[in-house]
Protein backbone atom coordinates (compact mmCIF):
# COMPACT_ATOMS: atom_id res chain seq x y z
CA UNK A 1 0.00 0.00 0.00
CA UNK A 2 1.17 3.55 -0.89
CA UNK A 3 0.44 5.91 2.15
CA UNK A 4 1.32 9.00 3.08
CA UNK A 5 2.26 11.00 6.37
CA UNK A 6 2.24 14.29 7.11
CA UNK A 7 3.90 15.13 10.98
CA UNK A 8 6.54 12.03 9.77
CA UNK A 9 9.27 13.65 12.46
CA UNK A 10 7.00 13.74 15.01
CA UNK A 11 7.52 10.71 18.06
CA UNK A 12 4.14 9.19 16.49
CA UNK A 13 4.54 10.13 12.91
CA UNK A 14 8.01 8.34 12.98
CA UNK A 15 7.42 5.72 14.67
CA UNK A 16 4.54 4.81 12.52
CA UNK A 17 6.62 5.35 9.30
CA UNK A 18 8.74 3.06 10.22
CA UNK A 19 6.57 0.32 11.25
CA UNK A 20 4.96 0.42 7.53
CA UNK A 21 7.93 0.54 5.72
CA UNK A 22 9.76 -2.16 7.67
CA UNK A 23 6.28 -4.33 6.62
CA UNK A 24 6.92 -3.53 2.93
CA UNK A 25 4.45 -0.33 2.61
CA UNK A 26 5.13 2.22 0.04
CA UNK A 27 5.92 5.71 2.63
CA UNK A 28 5.90 9.69 1.13
CA UNK A 29 6.27 12.09 3.82
CA UNK A 30 5.20 15.35 3.57
CA UNK A 31 7.14 17.86 4.28
CA UNK A 32 6.90 21.59 4.49
CA UNK A 33 11.24 22.02 2.75
CA UNK A 34 12.54 21.25 -0.27
CA UNK A 35 12.17 17.49 -0.83
CA UNK A 36 15.13 15.48 -0.59
CA UNK A 37 14.58 12.35 -1.70
CA UNK A 38 11.87 10.70 -3.97
CA UNK A 39 9.99 9.78 -0.92
CA UNK A 40 9.19 13.22 0.18
CA UNK A 41 6.62 15.21 -1.28
CA UNK A 42 6.29 19.27 -0.52
CA UNK A 43 2.90 20.82 1.32
CA UNK A 44 2.74 24.23 2.67
CA UNK A 45 0.29 24.41 5.29
CA UNK A 46 0.12 28.09 5.53
CA UNK A 47 0.58 28.85 2.15
CA UNK A 48 -2.51 26.47 1.52
CA UNK A 49 -0.50 24.54 -1.11
CA UNK A 50 0.30 20.49 -1.88
CA UNK A 51 2.36 18.95 -4.20
CA UNK A 52 -0.93 16.56 -5.39
CA UNK A 53 1.32 15.13 -8.60
CA UNK A 54 3.71 13.58 -5.86
CA UNK A 55 0.65 11.84 -4.25
CA UNK A 56 -0.25 10.20 -7.20
CA UNK A 57 -1.10 6.64 -6.32
CA UNK A 58 -1.47 7.34 -2.60
CA UNK A 59 -4.15 4.77 -1.15
CA UNK A 60 -4.31 6.63 2.60
CA UNK A 61 -2.96 8.97 4.23
CA UNK A 62 -2.33 9.67 7.83
CA UNK A 63 -2.18 13.18 8.93
CA UNK A 64 -0.46 13.86 12.34
CA UNK A 65 0.72 17.55 11.74
CA UNK A 66 0.64 20.11 14.71
CA UNK A 67 2.18 22.23 17.18
CA UNK A 68 3.20 21.02 20.58
CA UNK A 69 0.60 21.45 23.49
CA UNK A 70 3.85 21.74 25.48
CA UNK A 71 4.99 21.39 28.57
CA UNK A 72 4.74 25.31 28.02
CA UNK A 73 2.89 28.76 28.85
CA UNK A 74 -0.19 28.91 26.47
CA UNK A 75 0.20 33.01 25.24
CA UNK A 76 -1.96 33.91 22.92
CA UNK A 77 0.43 33.54 20.42
CA UNK A 78 0.93 30.08 21.43
CA UNK A 79 -2.71 29.31 21.38
CA UNK A 80 -3.09 30.66 17.93
CA UNK A 81 -0.47 28.42 16.76
CA UNK A 82 -1.63 25.09 18.35
CA UNK A 83 -5.28 26.12 16.72
CA UNK A 84 -3.74 27.04 13.13
CA UNK A 85 -1.42 24.30 12.96
CA UNK A 86 -4.44 21.92 13.38
CA UNK A 87 -7.10 23.75 11.04
CA UNK A 88 -5.31 25.54 8.87
CA UNK A 89 -2.95 22.46 8.15
CA UNK A 90 -5.65 19.96 7.76
CA UNK A 91 -8.22 21.79 5.50
CA UNK A 92 -5.29 22.86 3.27
CA UNK A 93 -4.60 18.67 3.12
CA UNK A 94 -8.36 17.75 2.77
CA UNK A 95 -8.82 20.46 -0.05
CA UNK A 96 -5.93 19.35 -2.03
CA UNK A 97 -6.97 15.56 -1.41
CA UNK A 98 -10.70 16.45 -2.37
CA UNK A 99 -9.52 17.55 -5.64
CA UNK A 100 -6.72 15.06 -6.72
CA UNK A 101 -8.55 13.24 -10.19
CA UNK A 102 -7.91 10.29 -7.88
CA UNK A 103 -8.00 10.64 -4.66
CA UNK A 104 -7.21 8.67 -2.06
CA UNK A 105 -9.81 6.15 -0.34
CA UNK A 106 -8.33 6.93 3.18
CA UNK A 107 -7.78 9.72 5.16
CA UNK A 108 -6.99 9.24 9.21
CA UNK A 109 -6.54 12.65 10.69
CA UNK A 110 -5.43 13.25 14.00
CA UNK A 111 -7.15 14.36 16.97
CA UNK A 112 -7.18 14.66 20.67
CA UNK A 113 -9.63 13.38 23.52
CA UNK A 114 -9.67 16.92 24.53
CA UNK A 115 -13.11 17.40 22.71
CA UNK A 116 -14.52 15.71 26.08
CA UNK A 117 -12.74 18.59 28.11
CA UNK A 118 -12.80 17.26 31.94
CA UNK A 119 -14.66 14.38 32.25
CA UNK A 120 -14.32 14.33 36.68
CA UNK A 121 -15.03 10.50 37.28
CA UNK A 122 -17.24 9.83 34.29
CA UNK A 123 -16.06 7.40 32.05
CA UNK A 124 -17.08 8.53 28.25
CA UNK A 125 -16.83 7.24 25.20
CA UNK A 126 -16.92 8.26 21.64
CA UNK A 127 -20.75 9.50 21.68
CA UNK A 128 -20.08 11.60 24.69
CA UNK A 129 -20.98 15.64 24.13
CA UNK A 130 -17.81 18.35 23.37
CA UNK A 131 -16.88 19.22 26.42
CA UNK A 132 -15.78 22.77 27.15
CA UNK A 133 -12.39 24.72 27.26
CA UNK A 134 -9.81 25.71 24.27
CA UNK A 135 -8.84 22.13 23.54
CA UNK A 136 -12.40 20.88 23.02
CA UNK A 137 -12.98 23.74 20.75
CA UNK A 138 -9.96 23.69 19.00
CA UNK A 139 -10.41 19.57 18.55
CA UNK A 140 -14.25 20.26 17.37
CA UNK A 141 -13.18 22.71 14.89
CA UNK A 142 -9.92 20.44 13.85
CA UNK A 143 -12.07 17.86 12.69
CA UNK A 144 -14.57 19.80 11.28
CA UNK A 145 -11.61 20.97 8.39
CA UNK A 146 -11.63 17.37 7.47
CA UNK A 147 -14.73 18.20 5.86
CA UNK A 148 -13.26 18.89 2.05
CA UNK A 149 -12.33 15.35 2.15
CA UNK A 150 -15.43 14.17 3.20
CA UNK A 151 -17.39 16.19 0.93
CA UNK A 152 -15.32 14.55 -1.92
CA UNK A 153 -16.19 10.88 -0.72
CA UNK A 154 -12.84 10.08 0.98
CA UNK A 155 -13.74 8.30 4.09
CA UNK A 156 -12.61 9.84 7.25
CA UNK A 157 -11.50 8.75 10.77
CA UNK A 158 -10.64 11.01 13.42
CA UNK A 159 -8.24 9.67 15.84
CA UNK A 160 -9.13 11.46 18.95
CA UNK A 161 -5.52 10.60 20.73
CA UNK A 162 -4.93 10.46 24.60
CA UNK A 163 -1.24 10.56 26.35
CA UNK A 164 0.95 8.75 24.00
CA UNK A 165 3.43 6.65 26.65
CA UNK A 166 7.35 6.34 25.10
CA UNK A 167 10.85 6.53 26.47
CA UNK A 168 11.98 8.72 23.46
CA UNK A 169 9.20 11.91 23.84
CA UNK A 170 5.88 13.25 25.48
CA UNK A 171 5.49 13.37 28.64
CA UNK A 172 6.85 10.21 30.15
CA UNK A 173 10.10 10.63 28.40
CA UNK A 174 10.14 14.08 29.21
CA UNK A 175 10.11 13.50 32.89
CA UNK A 176 11.76 9.93 33.33
CA UNK A 177 14.81 11.20 34.35
CA UNK A 178 12.70 12.75 37.29
CA UNK A 179 12.14 10.16 37.82
CA UNK A 180 15.56 8.02 37.62
CA UNK A 181 16.86 10.67 40.42
CA UNK A 182 14.13 9.51 42.76
CA UNK A 183 12.07 13.33 41.92
CA UNK A 184 9.42 12.15 40.78
CA UNK A 185 5.79 12.71 41.65
CA UNK A 186 2.24 13.22 41.57
CA UNK A 187 0.71 16.63 39.90
CA UNK A 188 -1.80 18.45 42.04
CA UNK A 189 -4.32 15.95 44.49
CA UNK A 190 -3.47 12.76 41.90
CA UNK A 191 -6.84 12.29 41.84
CA UNK A 192 -7.27 13.38 38.14
CA UNK A 193 -7.60 10.36 35.55
CA UNK A 194 -4.96 9.99 32.68
CA UNK A 195 -6.27 8.28 29.26
CA UNK A 196 -3.21 6.45 28.37
CA UNK A 197 -2.11 4.75 24.80
CA UNK A 198 1.51 2.88 24.71
CA UNK A 199 3.37 3.96 21.48
CA UNK A 200 3.19 0.98 20.54
CA UNK A 201 -0.67 1.02 20.59
CA UNK A 202 -0.82 4.20 19.08
CA UNK A 203 1.33 3.35 16.10
CA UNK A 204 -0.70 -0.09 15.77
CA UNK A 205 -4.90 1.82 16.41
CA UNK A 206 -3.46 4.05 13.27
CA UNK A 207 -2.46 0.92 11.06
CA UNK A 208 -5.22 -0.57 11.83
CA UNK A 209 -7.65 2.53 11.17
CA UNK A 210 -5.65 2.95 7.44
CA UNK A 211 -6.90 -0.26 6.74
CA UNK A 212 -10.10 -0.39 7.82
CA UNK A 213 -11.82 2.20 5.92
CA UNK A 214 -15.72 1.48 6.59
CA UNK A 215 -14.35 2.84 10.75
CA UNK A 216 -15.60 6.47 10.20
CA UNK A 217 -15.85 9.33 12.52
CA UNK A 218 -14.24 9.75 15.58
CA UNK A 219 -12.31 6.91 17.25
CA UNK A 220 -10.51 6.91 20.63
CA UNK A 221 -7.30 6.01 20.51
CA UNK A 222 -6.72 5.47 24.56
CA UNK A 223 -5.81 2.23 26.56
CA UNK A 224 -8.93 0.35 27.77
CA UNK A 225 -8.39 1.39 31.08
CA UNK A 226 -7.76 5.18 32.30
CA UNK A 227 -5.57 5.29 35.54
CA UNK A 228 -5.20 8.18 38.01
CA UNK A 229 -2.69 10.36 38.02
CA UNK A 230 -1.10 9.01 41.40
CA UNK A 231 -1.58 5.34 41.06
CA UNK A 232 0.52 6.36 37.16
CA UNK A 233 3.30 7.71 39.50
CA UNK A 234 3.57 4.95 42.10
CA UNK A 235 3.50 2.71 38.99
CA UNK A 236 6.71 4.13 37.60
CA UNK A 237 8.37 4.40 40.70
CA UNK A 238 7.37 0.25 41.15
CA UNK A 239 9.21 -0.69 37.72
CA UNK A 240 12.11 1.76 38.30
CA UNK A 241 12.35 0.96 42.17
CA UNK A 242 12.44 4.98 43.15
CA UNK A 243 10.57 7.03 45.43
CA UNK A 244 7.48 9.41 44.12
CA UNK A 245 6.52 11.05 47.10
CA UNK A 246 7.20 14.31 46.03
CA UNK A 247 4.25 16.14 44.83
CA UNK A 248 3.76 19.01 42.32
CA UNK A 249 1.05 21.45 43.75
CA UNK A 250 -1.37 22.20 41.64
CA UNK A 251 -1.06 26.25 42.01
CA UNK A 252 2.72 26.45 41.37
CA UNK A 253 1.62 24.53 38.18
CA UNK A 254 -0.81 26.93 37.16
CA UNK A 255 1.69 29.53 38.03
CA UNK A 256 4.17 28.34 35.48
CA UNK A 257 2.54 26.67 32.98
CA UNK A 258 -1.25 28.99 33.14
CA UNK A 259 -4.15 27.08 30.70
CA UNK A 260 -1.71 24.13 30.17
CA UNK A 261 -1.71 23.07 33.52
CA UNK A 262 -5.97 23.00 33.70
CA UNK A 263 -6.06 21.59 29.94
CA UNK A 264 -3.23 19.25 29.68
CA UNK A 265 -2.03 18.54 33.44
CA UNK A 266 -4.25 18.93 35.93
CA UNK A 267 -7.81 17.72 33.89
CA UNK A 268 -9.35 14.44 34.92
CA UNK A 269 -10.34 12.59 31.57
CA UNK A 270 -11.59 9.07 31.73
CA UNK A 271 -11.89 8.27 28.07
CA UNK A 272 -12.28 4.49 26.88
CA UNK A 273 -11.52 3.09 23.33
CA UNK A 274 -15.20 1.68 22.67
CA UNK A 275 -15.05 1.71 18.98
CA UNK A 276 -11.68 0.04 18.27
CA UNK A 277 -12.38 -2.71 20.54
CA UNK A 278 -15.60 -3.08 19.27
CA UNK A 279 -14.05 -3.16 15.92
CA UNK A 280 -11.85 -5.94 17.05
CA UNK A 281 -8.51 -3.82 17.49
CA UNK A 282 -6.28 -6.47 20.09
CA UNK A 283 -4.20 -4.02 22.55
CA UNK A 284 -0.55 -4.89 22.74
CA UNK A 285 -0.59 -3.25 26.16
CA UNK A 286 -3.60 -3.51 27.87
CA UNK A 287 -3.05 -1.77 31.12
CA UNK A 288 -0.61 1.01 32.26
CA UNK A 289 1.39 -1.22 33.98
CA UNK A 290 2.21 -3.65 31.28
CA UNK A 291 3.10 -0.60 28.79
CA UNK A 292 4.93 1.19 31.12
CA UNK A 293 6.98 -2.40 32.03
CA UNK A 294 7.04 -2.54 28.27
CA UNK A 295 8.56 0.92 27.79
CA UNK A 296 10.40 1.12 30.70
CA UNK A 297 12.99 -2.26 30.19
CA UNK A 298 12.07 -3.97 33.32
Amino acid sequence: MRIAITGASGLIGSELSRSLTADGHDVVHLVRRQPHTMAEVRWDPEGNTVDTEGLAGVEAVAHLAGASLGPARWTDARKRLIRESRTVGTETLATALAGMATPPARLVSGSAIGFYGDTGNEAVTEGAPRGRGFLADVTADWEAATAPAQEAGISVAHARTGLVLARSGGLLGTVLPLFRAGLGGRLGSGRQYMSWISLADEVGALRFLLERPDITGAVNLTGPEPVTNAAYTREIGRILGRPTALTVPGFAMRAALGGFADEAALVSQRVRPKRLLDSGYSFHNPDAGSALTAILGR
